[in-house]
């Protein structure tokens, strides 16, 4: 359990009140806009509202200035406090697609603290809602996790007409990896890779192969371009990894 001083709604409003309004510049943003602005983005991690959308929904309950663009600019303030991260859409052949970003918010307990709302990651949930709320929660974990990856690229890519959306894509020097993230309790071996091996049909060599992240580590693929990684082994591998380069060794290339 968090103590009074280090909880993570302290941590969170000291960011907000007190660091990003340090200096002139900063005593001139408003504090209750900026924390209603971190409540959506907590709200929709996982997620690519519009600006405009965010927009709307904090002046349904603020009286203050939250135009799209100081929404936008808050946001940015907020990634670069490490709050929360924002993913771009994906650019390929330097045309970026007219998307918003993805908000990705790395701390499950943050969210659950500041939004009073508690979505289980663990057991068996019957409700839909919960289910789904799980999921985007969880995608977002995946995300501000991706992000936080040295020599990492991570874009996401939106629905197209004749493209489907990809939650997420890794660029690893000239070759792209495709992620989805699928926190259910089965996976449709068809259903749900066909994104995946859409992206990875498309780009050819470029894209080697697709990451297919679950929930536990049942879920059978029957694809070798597929590669199938439970989350708990995902997250595992940030932890190899600072054990390896504090050891002083390279990590292990296949």
């Amino acid at each position: 359990m968090w103590d009074g001083k280090r909880s993570p709604t302290n941590s969170s409003k000291r960011v907000i009140e007190h660091d990003l309004r340090i200096g002139e510049r900063g005593r001139r943003r408003d504090p209750i806009l900026l924390r209603e602005t971190f409540k959506l983005a907590c709200r929709y991690t996982g997620q690519a509202p519009s600006i405009r959308k965010l927009a709307e929904e904090i002046q349904a309950v603020h009286a203050g200035n939250a135009g799209v663009q100081r929404i936008a600019h808050y946001l940015e303030l907020l990634h670069q406090s490490l709050l929360v991260i924002l993913v771009d859409p994906l650019q390929i052949q330097l045309k970026r697609m007219r998307a918003p970003k993805k908000i990705c918010l790395t701390d499950h307990a943050l969210r659950a603290a500041i939004l009073r709302e508690k979505v289980p990651l663990v057991g068996v949930v019957e409700d839909a809602r919960l289910v789904e709320r799980a999921g985007r929660i969880v995608e977002g974990m995946v995300g501000a996790y991706l992000a936080s990856m040295p020599g990492l690229g991570l874009a996401w890519r939106p629905e197209r007409p004749t493209k489907p959306e990809i939650d997420f894509v890794a660029t690893i020097g000239d070759q792209l990896i495709p992620i989805e993230v699928k926190f259910q309790r089965r996976i449709d071996p068809v259903r749900d890779t066909a994104a995946l091996r859409s992206f990875v049909a498309e780009l050819g060599e470029r894209s080697p192969f697709g990451l297919l992240v679950t929930r536990a580590d049942e879920a059978a693929v029957d694809d070798p371009r597929i590669v199938v990684l439970p989350l708990p082994s995902l997250l595992l591998l940030r932890g190899l990894e600072k054990k390896t380069h504090r050891e002083g060794g390279s990590t292990i290339k296949s």
